[in-house]
Parts: structure tokens; sequence; C-alpha cells
């Protein structure tokens, strides 16, 4: 072992050992920027391969969360501003979405680790063979309850709310309730119930790669009272070193919720 890696392996093993003295997290989201810069600096041939090298990490990023007994992440892949970029990388990363979701299908590890994958967005913007491979995922992983993945997939988070109050006006609707007694009674809990994450708890901790220090519309309505971590690195380039400084930081923080 090289003087370098070994000096990271200590710095590791130090910060893991801090960290597993405080409160964990039961929530995070991850929001995975940086993949097209990474492929970009490193200088490799095609965008996508950054994005596949993104995927890779995500399945490692998984196993720290669970190592630290981080039982739920909630991952932003694919917002619905994504699908107006240029359409050869659009179709290359909904491929690589769709490939990826099939293999969790006959994934061993999915079914040994009980991991519930649960998409939230508007599926509808998708192609249909993107769709169907999303719904095998949910359908193979429906009963787990060991560890939560939720996966926000032609994600929006004004559009999130948009839908939630729609969804709370029909359900309203339906029970013959007239409009002012509707405005009257809506509360931010009705609308809560209603969100594409309506029996999920909110994310306590949100990461974001690549040296971005905006949420861009992630998860808006949840992250009211999250904390939040920047963190330079692009996607595929995270390390559990970056992980584990996100949850020192949390742990260092006093929640106010508001107040």
């Amino acid at each position: 072992m090289g003087l370098k890696r070994l000096i990271y392996h200590l710095y590791e093993n130090t910060l893991l050992r801090e960290v597993r003295r405080g409160e964990m997290p039961r929530h995070i989201g991850l929001i995975l920027d940086g993949n097209r810069r990474f492929a970009r600096e490193h200088g490799l041939a095609d965008v996508l391969e950054g994005h596949r090298r993104g995927a890779e990490k995500l399945e490692q990023t998984l196993l720290w969360c669970e190592e630290l007994e981080i039982r739920m992440v909630t991952i932003w892949i694919l917002s619905t501003e994504n699908l107006n970029r240029d359409p050869r990388e659009t179709q290359g990363l909904l491929n690589l979405i769709e490939r990826k979701m099939r293999e969790l299908v006959t994934d061993p590890r999915v079914h040994q680790r009980r991991m519930r994958i649960r998409s939230i967005g508007q599926l509808e913007l998708l192609p249909v063979s993107t769709q169907q491979a999303i719904r095998a995922a949910e359908e193979a992983t429906r009963t787990y309850d060991a560890f939560f993945l939720n996966v926000a997939v032609g994600y929006g988070g004004r559009q999130e709310i948009v839908d939630a109050v729609k969804s709370l006006l029909r359900w309203r609707m339906e029970r013959n309730e007239s409009l002012s007694k509707i405005i009257e009674e809506i509360t931010p809990d009705e609308i809560s119930k209603h969100l594409y994450t309506y029996d999920l708890p909110d994310p306590d901790l949100i990461i974001r790669t690549s040296g971005e220090i905006r949420l861009s519309g992630f998860l808006l309505w949840q992250s009211a009272y999250s904390e939040y971590y920047f963190c330079d690195a692009f996607w595929p380039a995270f390390r559990k070193i970056d992980l584990l400084r996100a949850i020192r930081s949390y742990q260092q923080r006093q929640r106010r919720f508001g107040a």
C-alpha cells in the first residue's frame, strides 16, 4: 500500500469511528451531479461513459449507506429538464436507466438485502419500455422492507407540488365538497398526503455533488427542514470519505426545524 493510500485509509477509518458515535440520518437525498463534466474532464470519448461510471458509483454508495445502517436513500437521476437535452444523450441515459432497472429485477444482492425500489416523478414522460423496466423493478421488490431506494426520474420539485394540489382538489371534489370549503380547509398536512413521497419520512440530509450550491428543485416540499451538504467532487468521483464528511457535518449541526 502506497503512502497516499495508507494516509487515505487511516483518515477514512478515523472519520468512520467519529460518525459512528453520532446520530445517523435516517433518510438521505442524493443529487447525482457532474457525470457529464467528469467525462469531459477525464477526456472520455462519450459523455455517456460519465453516466455509466455514475451508475457504478451509486452501487458502491448504497453499500456504504447500508454499512452505516442508513436504510433510506432517495436519488435524483433524471429531471424533467434533462429530457430537453441533446436527443442522443437523453436516449443514451434512458437506455442506461432501463438496463439498470432490468438488472435490478434479477440481481441477487437486491433480494438478499431486501431492497425496495420505488420511483417518484412523471413516468408518463418516459418511453414505454423505460416505464415497463421501472415498474418491473418496483413489482419485484414491493414486499421488501430492509432498505428503501427511491428513484426520482422524470422528476421536478415544482411539478410534484402542482400534482399534489391537483390530486387533493380532485379527491375532495369527488366527495362533492364545495370549492369554498376546500379552499378554507387546505393545510400543508393535507397537501403532504398527496406528494409522490406521501408515505415516506422527509430527508434528514441532502447531498449534492459537483460543487453546485443549489437544490434545482429536488424535493422542494420535503426538504424544508433538511440539512444540506455540497461536495466539490463530481458524482463518479464521490468517495466514502465524502459521504462520511457529509454525515459528520450533519451531526455537528443543531437542527432547529424552523425555530
